[in-house]
């Protein structure tokens, strides 16, 4: 399997990636955040569309009793999508660089 380029050899364009990742996780309710190890190694599996459905199955594994994979996939990548426009289109470097680790989740009821 092929070694994923290094953040600082590719730059922006992982940077916006992983950001819009995030970011459409944010978006959708889901409270997860890949960080940049995570991130390269997904990038080992071939399309996007697959990277997320590996995730989903190996880390988030119970949410594929109550949705049907295709579903979230399709979920996550659309968000995706509208994200990384959003910061690829803006010019918004340091939104891509947002920690969305320390995002806090407002909880009703807490």
């Amino acid at each position: 399997m092929p070694t994923p380029a290094s953040f600082e050899s590719t730059g922006a364009a992982d940077e916006i990636e992983l950001g819009a990742f995030n970011a459409a996780f944010y978006e959708l309710g889901l409270r997860w955040c890949w960080d940049e190890n995570t991130y390269r190694s997904l990038r080992t599996v071939a399309t996007p569309r697959q990277r997320v459905q590996t995730y989903l199955e190996s880390e988030q594994a119970h949410l594929l009793r109550a949705y049907d994979v295709d579903f979230l996939t399709d979920a996550i990548l659309g968000a995706h999508e509208r994200c990384k426009r959003t910061l690829a289109g803006g010019g918004a470097r340091d939104a891509a660089r947002f920690n969305w680790a320390e995002t806090r989740w407002g909880e009703v009821g807490v």
